[in-house]
Order: structure tokens, then sequence, then C-alpha cells
């Protein structure tokens, strides 16, 4: 099985620059997308399913804003819309589908970058997903949470941890939100097969920052520790050009 995040930075922008005609290479089995900024009827799923997907998305209420979909070849057994908590909702930041006994959730958290009002919600939301993640793991062991965190981890996740270390991002309170994660039986995929530096899924859309590599690593696959010793292979992908962000993909056994 394979799975891709990624984050499009509106679908129907993505389409115009050949979105489609990369799901027709079919380049995984589940793809998570976020920020797809459209409404359910604005989700191009005609052209979608032509490419073999079935859709289910879960839309901000605000126009061309937010939102979070799942392509998948893998019909799913269940999928749920939000995650119950009225403003995370009414921003369409959580959709999840469970697959047999593993449960899939496709999340879009929020950036911090627009104000001190949205870095105060930033954290609410860390801690109100938290939460919802540990009620979900008691009766879902197997779960796999990806997404746009919105969080680079490690020095190694951005090209210059020093002059950014006061950006939204990769501020101390947000990194210490993946370490609580990761110490909670969570598993970093990317980083079990990769521990290379300069290895990025953001970049600035200034100052040539993707032709120069100067990046941020704040999308994410991330499985609880029963599903470890399933994965096969994991990677980011560059050379995909949409997004300001780019997909990245988890091959597991399951």
């Amino acid at each position: 099985m394979k799975i891709i995040s990624y984050n499009v930075n509106g679908i129907r922008a993505a389409v115009k620059k050949g979105f489609i005609d990369w799901l027709k290479t079919n380049p995984g089995d589940v793809i998570c997308l976020q920020e797809i900024k459209a409404d359910k009827a604005d989700v191009p799923e005609a052209e979608i399913k032509s490419a073999g997907y079935e859709v289910y998305s879960f839309s901000a209420q605000k126009k061309g804003y937010s939102g979070v979909a799942v392509l998948t070849k893998i019909k799913p057994d269940k999928v749920s819309y939000g995650n119950g908590i009225e403003q995370s909702d009414f921003e369409g930041r959580v959709i999840r589908l469970d697959f047999g006994d593993v449960t899939l959730i496709n999340a879009y958290f929020p950036s911090g970058t627009s104000g001190e009002d949205r870095q105060t919600y930033k954290y609410q939301w860390l801690d109100e997903f938290f939460a919802y993640v540990a009620k979900v793991r008691k009766t879902r062991p197997k779960l796999i949470v990806c997404g746009d965190y919105n969080i680079c981890h490690k020095p190694i996740d951005i090209h210059d941890p020093v002059r950014n270390k006061n950006y939204t991002g990769f501020l101390p309170d947000e990194r210490a939100w993946m370490d609580k994660l990761f110490e909670n039986g969570f598993v970093d995929t990317f980083r079990q097969f990769n521990k290379e530096p300069h290895q990025y899924t953001w970049w600035s859309q200034f100052a040539n920052a993707r032709a120069n590599n100067k990046g941020w690593r704040i999308d994410y696959i991330n499985v609880t520790e029963p599903l470890a010793k399933k994965l096969k292979h994991a990677e980011i992908m560059p050379h995909i050009r949409h997004s300001d962000h780019c997909p990245v993909m988890l091959e597991m056994s399951i």
C-alpha cells in the first residue's frame, strides 16, 4: 500500500499545473490532500475518478480556504468528516478513513503565520488534536496521521535553524509538541529510511527558495508503533511541482 500526503495549495490551481496527469501515472493507492481551497462542488471529482480514484473531501465553511480530501483506490470501511471540534471542523481540517483495522487521519494543521491570534489558535488546535488522536487510539491502535503539520521538528528539517528559531513553524513550543507525539508511540516514517539533511517538503515562493533548496520539512506521514514493522519505504518527492509543497510517500504492507 502506497500512501501519499500532499498540500496542493488549491486543488483547482494544481489541476491547471498537471495534477490529473500525475494521478494517471498511479503514484499511490491513497493520496491525502491538504489545503484544497474548494467547496465540494468545486472539487474536480469527475477528472479525479477518470484517473481511477474515489474522492472524499471535507471543505472549510469559508470559501477558498483550507480543506482536506482523500483520493483512494482502496474502498474504506468508514469515512468520518471532521474531529467533532467546532472551529477545526468549520475550517475543514480533519478527515478520517478506516481500512480494516487501520485508521488513516489526514489533517491540515493551522499555520500561525497570519498573526498572534492564529498562533494562539494553533496551540489550542494542537492540544485538541492530540486529545482527539489519543481517543481514537483507544479503540484503533493502528493509526496513520498524515498531513501538513506546519511544524519543523528538528534543526535538520529546516534550511536555516538559527535565523528561523523565532518564526512560527519552528518555535520551541511547537517542536515540543512534536517531541510529545513521538514520545507517545508515533514514528516519523521518513526518518526511518533517510537520516540525511536538506530534505524538505515546502519552499517559500520568494527569492528562488525552491531552486536553491532553502526549504522546510513540515509534511509528514507518521504511524503508531504497531504499524512500524510494516514500513517498507518512505520518500520525499521534490520533483513533483503542482504546489509550493511537494508530496511525501510511505509504502507499507497492511
